[in-house]
């Protein structure tokens, strides 16, 4: 489940967020295996670029080409979330400067990326193409704002990185330009 706030842009429109101040419910799901998931830089950034391209592909809209710089924010933040143990999104800038974020948060190498993605992907079962807020067929954005950002026509660039703590997996999804602008389609 996601959790947003609604934050307002210097030019009035408004921008959402993924997570509130509060964090996400933490949901344990069974595992299928015992055997920690595997990890590295390299399969988080294939994983991560395939889960876009082809949720993209599935809506019409052009793949996402990876930024190194993006993967760089990405990961200073998914290490600050580890350290803190806050599951929470960034403050950032509320101009040309800002930048689109999804994040995922679970037990420790118990998922694999492809399943990590795989949760933001399923809220396509819950979103309409209407002007955003308006796009959750639930009626809360919270619910499908993962996916929105992900397939958002207008973002052209992402850079995901993965930090851990003793307990969690943090990752972090960065895009440019940044999706889920308020009185703006997503497709």
């Amino acid at each position: 489940m996601a959790w947003m706030r609604i934050k307002r842009h210097p030019v009035a429109a408004l921008l959402l967020s993924a997570c509130a101040a509060e964090g996400p419910e933490r949901v344990v799901e069974r595992r299928t295996s015992s055997a920690p998931a595997d990890r590295g830089a390299a399969l988080l950034r294939s994983a991560m670029v395939e889960g876009h391209a082809r949720e993209r592909s599935s809506a019409g809209v052009a793949p996402l080409a990876w930024d190194d710089a993006l993967a760089a924010d990405a990961l200073v933040y998914a290490k600050e979330m580890a350290h803190t143990g806050r599951f929470e999104h960034a403050e950032q800038p509320h101009d040309i400067g800002r930048q689109g974020e999804n994040l995922w948060t679970g037990t420790r190498g118990a998922y694999a990326y492809a399943e990590m993605f795989g949760h933001w992907a399923a809220e396509k079962r819950d979103f309409v193409n209407g002007v955003t807020p308006a796009f959750s067929r639930t009626g809360r954005w919270q619910d499908v704002s993962h996916y929105t950002q992900i397939v958002w026509r207008t973002s052209t660039r992402l850079g995901c990185a993965l930090a851990s703590n003793a307990t969690d997996d943090y990752v972090v999804c960065r895009y440019s330009p940044t999706g889920n602008v308020v009185g703006k389609r997503t497709l």
